[in-house]
């Protein structure tokens, strides 16, 4: 009898993750239990996804906010610092901005409008309309914000992210301004040691920075990429994709983790006799409808992954066939046509016009997407996530 599901996503409940936990024997073993506990095989193919924040748990990658501050310190001077284009966000980076603004005397703030990178409002859209406000060119200060749009609190969290990131840099002891712009250079005329906090931009913006005269210039994944008094940190993105851990502690994004999908595969093959493909992922890259929320504030969904999910997925449109080359077919006759032409497809069918519509995205963006939406970020328990049938087609 042929099979009648596609593909199916599995959260996986595993122990509680601490420092120098065997995370890789963790992994697997959470896995069997699971396929045994439920009733279900592993494949060959499958997929095991691992989130980003129990391997960073388990490498114990953690870093306080003082050696955020002697970090930031030493590379942008300590007294006037420009801080541009920070997310709106408690989790991601209000206790990175309390260790940056103890690092500094000053603390320039340039936040970008209508909304941050990742889509969280400070205004409406429809506000800076009708306050014939251009914020592509239009530069406001503080004054001129409250005057215009007044008290603006997010639409999820009820804060005002004005008021919050002020109180967080005068309570760390150093002076704040803040001002709105989208134009990086525009923070040259009130400092010239600049933090570029935007995630996907960034290499952009320190290049116009630096070309526009900056005495310094340094990303969030420029601070931290090595260990200060003990602390953690990530060679390649440095405070990018950290969490809140407490209220003066962060956790920072995992270290190089390819060992770990590597080690974690081995063993999974070890117990099964099969071949499954292992990654490690963090936020997924999908745009919230109502919020207008763009999620992917990690740096890169996945930061490792075995070589079987390198690459994009290479499919044909059936709907496409079904209404274009077999338009006159039906039934087992179309079945088999359609059947065929999936066997005989191109390894490379980019430019096919039987391929329209599919999603020419990473393999690891779109899975890493569909975990992230499966294990959520509360209290589901789920960190693991099985992926079964993804490599699947109409034929299997």
């Amino acid at each position: 009898m042929e099979r009648k599901i596609g593909t199916v996503s599995r959260g996986v409940r595993c122990p509680i993750i601490r420092q120098g936990d065997n995370l890789a024997k963790i992994v697997s073993d959470s896995v069997i239990d699971a396929a045994q506990s439920e009733g279900f095989e592993l494949r060959d193919k499958d997929v095991v996804a691992v989130t980003e924040s129990i391997v960073a748990r388990s490498q114990g990658n953690y870093a306080t906010i003082d050696a955020i501050a002697k970090d930031v310190k030493a590379k942008l001077g300590g007294e006037t610092i420009g801080v541009i284009f920070p997310i709106l966000s408690r989790n991601r980076f209000a206790i990175c901005l309390r260790g940056i603004a103890m690092g500094a005397k000053k603390v320039v703030l340039m936040l970008s409008y209508p909304s941050d990178e990742v889509g969280n409002n400070l205004v409406s859209m429809d506000k800076i309309d009708e306050a014939g406000i251009n914020p592509y060119s239009d530069v406001l200060s503080l004054e001129d914000y409250r005057r215009l749009f007044g008290e603006n609190k997010h639409e999820f969290t009820g804060v005002d992210y004005v008021d919050y990131y002020s109180q967080i840099i005068t309570d760390a002891g150093a002076e704040c301004e803040i001002i709105f712009a989208n134009q990086p250079k525009t923070i040259l005329n009130y400092a010239d040691c600049i933090l570029t906090c935007d995630i996907h931009t960034r290499a952009r913006t320190k290049r116009i920075l630096l070309e526009g005269g900056a005495k310094a210039v340094c990303g969030l994944d420029d601070i931290l990429t090595s260990s200060v008094d003990g602390s953690g940190y990530n060679e390649k993105f440095g405070l990018l994709g950290s969490n809140k851990s407490t209220e003066d502690t962060i956790k920072l994004f995992p270290r190089e983790c390819k060992d770990f999908v590597l080690e974690t595969q081995r063993l999974l093959n070890e117990a099964t006799g099969k071949h499954i493909e292992v990654m490690v992922y963090g936020d997924g890259a999908f745009k919230d409808p109502q919020g207008k929320i763009w999620e992917l504030a990690d740096p890169c969904v996945s930061p490792a992954f075995t070589d079987g999910l390198v690459g994009t997925p290479n499919e044909l449109k059936l709907k496409y066939l079904a209404d274009n080359d077999f338009k006159d077919l039906s039934g087992e006759e179309l079945k088999e046509a359609i059947s065929n032409s999936i066997r005989e497809k191109d390894g490379n069918l980019v430019g096919n016009m039987a391929s329209q519509g599919t999603t020419p995205r990473q393999l690891t963006d779109l899975i890493g997407s569909l975990c992230d939406l499966t294990s959520g970020s509360g209290d589901k328990g789920t960190p693991i996530v099985l992926v079964q049938g993804y490599f699947d087609n109409y034929t299997n």
